[in-house]
Order: C-alpha cells, then sequence, then structure tokens
C-alpha cells in the first residue's frame, strides 16, 4: 500500500487531500500540531491512517518523528495567514508567515527526502497559492512565502529528478476555508470567471493528479482559481 504525509491535515484543505488519498487507497499520516481532537475525529474515519504531531518549525521534533518514515507522497500544506497592509505589518507577523510555509517546507521536506530518494519513485506536492503567482493586497508576507515556495518546487524538482522524484505545486484561488469564511462573496465572485469559489476537494483531486498520477509531470505549477488568475 502506498503512503502519503499531509502536513496540516486539520485545515479544511488538508482534511480534503487526506480523504481523497485515502479514498484511492493510501495510507494516510495525519500531521496535526495542536488541534487534536480534529486530528483524532479524522483517524478514526479514515482506518488506514496515522496521526503525527509535531511542530514543522521544531527541527528536533520533526527528525524523530520522521528520518525513518518511508512515503511514497508527501504534501506539504501547513500555512497560515496573517494579513495586513504592509504599511502596519509587525516583524511577527512578516516571520510567522514567512517560517510556518518556507521553513516549515524546507524541515519536513529535509527529514524524509533522504529515504525518498532511497525508494525512488516518489512524489512531492507544496500547496502554493495564485498570491505567490501574482501578489494580493494585504498579503505581502503570505505572496512572498507562496512565490518562494514556488520557486523552491522548480529548483528542487531539478536536484531530484535523477533520483525519479517529481516535486510539483498547486496554486489555489480562494478556495472555502477557515481563511475564507469571513470574506465579502458577493463582491469576489464577480473577478472569478466561473463565478463561484472553489472547494477543498477539488484541490485534493488536483494535488492527488501531480502526486500520483502525473509521472511525467515535474518543476510545475497548477493554477486552481477558477480563471481569476490567468
Amino acid at each position: 500500500m502506498k503512503s502519503v504525509l499531509v502536513t496540516g491535515s486539520t485545515g479544511s484543505i488538508g482534511e480534503a487531500i487526506a480523504r481523497y488519498f485515502h479514498e484511492n487507497g493510501y495510507f494516510v499520516y495525519l500531521h496535526y500540531r495542536s488541534d487534536e481532537q480534529k486530528a483524532k475525529a479524522l483517524h478514526v474515519e479514515l482506518n488506514n491512517s496515522e496521526m503525527i504531531c509535531f511542530d514543522i518549525l521544531d527541527k528536533d521534533m520533526i527528525r524523530e518523528k520522521l528520518e525513518n518514515l518511508e512515503i511514497d507522497v508527501l504534501v506539504n500544506n501547513a500555512g497560515i495567514t496573517k494579513d495586513k497592509l504592509f504599511f502596519w505589518m509587525e516583524e511577527d507577523e512578516w516571520n510567522s508567515v514567512i517560517n510556518t510555509s518556507i521553513n516549515g517546507t524546507y524541515n519536513v521536506t529535509k527529514a524524509v527526502i533522504k529515504n525518498m530518494i532511497s525508494r525512488k519513485n516518489c512524489s512531492i506536492v507544496n500547496v502554493a497559492s495564485v498570491s505567490g503567482l501574482v501578489g494580493n493586497m494585504g498579503q505581502t508576507n503570505y505572496s512572498a512565502a507562496k512565490g518562494a515556495m514556488i520557486a523552491f518546487t522548480k529548483a528542487l524538482s531539478i536536484e531530484v529528478a535523477r533520483y525519479k522524484i517529481r516535486v510539483n505545486a498547486v496554486a489555489p484561488g480562494l478556495i472555502e476555508s477557515e481563511m475564507t469564511k469571513d470574506l465579502d462573496m458577493k463582491s469576489i465572485k464577480k473577478d472569478i470567471p466561473l463565478k463561484r469559489i472553489g472547494e477543498p476537494k477539488e484541490v485534493a483531486e488536483c494535488v492527488f493528479f501531480l502526486g500520483d498520477r502525473a509521472s511525467y509531470v515535474t518543476g510545475e505549477v497548477l493554477n486552481i482559481s477558477g480563471g481569476m488568475v490567468r
């Protein structure tokens, strides 16, 4: 049975990704940091799964949890937003978003890549954002973090291709989640050609395609925005 590690499994998109891989026959490692209750509920529902708790910024904890873990697919999904216009953005608001997306992705990938190289035929999917493609007002920190994640994807894909490891990214637009629940959807939908925001499962389908199916695709970024970003 193939296995996948999904960081940030208790978020809306992370949960959808975990469910979709499970539905398609994968053993799922459910990562969480603090929401143990939701992780447990998901673990109970997904019979072929295991909970893994760690802070993605704690290198020692990550090494302990992951360096002997054998997985076929890594999904770097964990991320946070702290939106604010740059003029009023505090240093901790900048650092926490950058650290979570970039250093967190580095830490987790670094811990599992050695075993992936030994196993070969593995893949990594990084969950970026359209904010990393075009920028977004009030999100200099988030846009910088996701833009860096896209660049990381492209560079790493070249380095590990010789080991038959593929590295791709998805760039979701507006997706139903904790991050979008307070937005003015009526106004936002006017700017989306498909006239709706996306569902978490629609992101999960794309992540699964890149992680499992797209055997001749690497170093790519799949835009999932309903035509909002073209």
